[in-house]
């Protein structure tokens, strides 16, 4: 298989996982202190949304790809 091939595939996995959840949440960690033998972590929670429009380009992009791949 093709890099080619793998990316396209990605692509159109990509996009319609945008299209089906339409956004992503993901924690970072934002401040850390240490006084003595206490530690103090604070995270905060992150949405992304994801426009249906760049889930939609990224299937036809995908699908693109797939049909122009030459057979090598």
């Amino acid at each position: 298989m093709s890099k080619r091939r793998i990316m396209a595939i990605l692509l159109v996995v990509a996009g319609t996982a945008g299209l089906v959840y339409g956004q992503f949440t993901y924690t970072k960690e934002t401040h850390k202190t240490q006084l003595g033998p206490l530690e103090i972590k604070v995270k905060e929670k992150e949405t992304v949304d994801v426009p249906a429009w760049a889930g939609a380009g990224a299937i036809a992009v995908g699908v693109i790809l797939l049909l122009t791949d030459k057979k090598r």
